[in-house]
């Protein structure tokens, strides 16, 4: 996924209500972005470090600016992480639109945001004649808090367990569902839950795991330029 435009490069003042961020840009001014991410980002919204913002030409928004990537250094060196939870979708159909997910290959048809289970809409929807259709949900990680490892979630998420139970609920009418955790930064080589966190998503997983739900994780190259799939990563819950 390539970004529309070059992005801009500031310095994060701070991060508040969850989606604004003021951010000092090269010559001093300060804007507020739209920060696209319901998450805690822990460890990813220190005052001081630097971000990456990208600006609409739409008139009709509030806010022009979008906070796309943070750079962090988790213990192996300054990182690229993107923290835009619109993006992931899009990043995900391209990768597996172009065979770049072994794990999700040879369908014929990849839809978005199906309806399906009790009122919910699946992520990606894959589908060909001759086999059970796929459901694949798709959850942004970036909370790293080890070396190496990348974690989920980063703060309590029901509706991601309900999720979980749904994708179950798909295994057992016949159809094939998989967890997807797209990991947007490529510092880590192993995703695991965060159980101390949120204790009932690591039990739904564990209930989603034994329905016969797949858990697929794969790592990504992020750059100002852009975001791309680069690389599977082992599951080490």
């Amino acid at each position: 996924m390539r970004f529309s435009s070059p992005l801009s490069r500031g310095r994060l003042i701070k991060r508040y209500k969850r989606f604004l961020a003021d951010v000092e840009m090269p010559g001093g001014e300060v804007v507020t972005a739209h920060c696209a991410n319901p998450g805690s980002m822990l460890g990813l919204a220190d005052p001081g470090i630097s971000v990456w913002l990208s600006k609409s030409d739409n008139p009709k928004r509030k806010l022009a600016w979008s906070l796309e990537i943070v750079e962090v250094d988790a213990g192996r060196g300054p990182a690229m992480v993107g923290i835009n939870t619109a993006h992931p979708n899009a990043i995900a159909e391209e990768a597996i639109s172009g065979g770049a997910i072994a794990e999700f290959a040879g369908y014929d048809n990849l839809r978005r945001e199906v309806r399906y289970g009790k009122n919910s809409r699946i992520d990606i929807l894959l589908e060909s004649d001759g086999r059970p259709p796929c459901y694949v949900e798709i959850k942004n990680v970036h909370l790293v808090r080890e070396p190496g490892l990348a974690e989920f979630p980063d703060s309590v998420t029901a509706r991601g367990a309900k999720h979980l139970d749904e994708l179950s609920d798909m295994v057992r009418e016949g159809a094939r569902a998989a967890m997807f955790y797209l990991v947007q930064r490529g510092d880590t080589e192993r995703v695991a839950i965060a159980r101390d966190i949120d204790p009932n998503y690591g039990e739904a997983l564990d209930r989603a795991r034994a329905a016969g739900v797949e858990v697929v994780a794969y790592a990504c190259t992020v750059t100002d330029e852009g975001v791309e799939i680069s690389a599977a990563l082992p599951f080490a819950d």
